[in-house]
């Protein structure tokens, strides 16, 4: 006999985010006690990490209303998580990048800067995989992409993601604020994205240099 966990399509919705939330902290966990075990590399583990926690912010924020609060989510699901919490509430940056702004504090190349635009990239681009497509919930991510990346000195002023962020943006404030995107503006805008990221990832200092 097959039971079902929910009564509509809204239900399933949020039991099917229940169990993507408690994925990614269970991988967050795996992924702190395999950095702490030397078992990965700190370049691999900070970017696996960067993902984790820009996914989770991503996720827990349209859960605020059903799942207010982490803590009670483990607690609830009786997950031995404290690794995972303290990464992904606490501090809400891998440990490399801790790491590196403690001993580099004054270096041009900000480690929570470097975390601040992988995350607004990767939130960028699940909100248009989450079909949030409408100018006024698309241009403030935009224009939080672009003022991390002018905040890098390392990039150039050329640098594809600032050329290109600069170029929606321009498109989108000629646009009124409940106007949405074609799904071909939103696919060329998702691919910008995807290039710029992997342009933005390739331009930075190895985490093990």
């Amino acid at each position: 006999m097959e039971v079902k966990l929910w009564n509509d399509k809204r239900e399933r919705e949020m039991y099917e985010n229940f169990a993507e939330l408690f994925a990614i902290i269970k991988a967050t966990e795996k992924l702190e006690k395999a950095y702490i075990r030397d078992i990965i590399s700190p370049s691999d583990y900070e970017n696996e990490c960067l993902k984790l926690i820009a996914h989770f912010k991503t996720l827990s924020s349209s859960l605020k209303d059903t799942v207010p609060s982490i803590e009670k989510f483990v607690d609830v699901y009786k997950m031995d998580c404290s690794a995972a919490l303290n990464r992904l509430v606490t501090s809400g940056v891998p440990a490399t990048v801790e790491h590196r702004a403690a001993s580099a504090a004054s270096s041009t190349t900000s480690a929570a800067t470097v975390a601040e635009c992988v995350q607004n990239f990767i939130t960028s681009m699940d909100s248009l995989k989450l079909n949030m497509v409408a100018v006024d919930q698309v241009y403030p991510l935009l224009s939080d992409l672009s003022t991390s990346l002018n905040k890098l000195s390392i990039l150039p002023p050329d640098f594809e993601g600032k050329t290109k962020m600069k170029e929606w943006l321009g498109r989108l404030s000629k646009m009124g604020a409940a106007d949405e995107l074609t799904e071909q503006q939103a696919r060329q805008l998702h691919f910008d994205l995807e290039s710029s990221y992997n342009s933005f990832m390739a331009a930075l200092p190895s985490a093990g240099n």
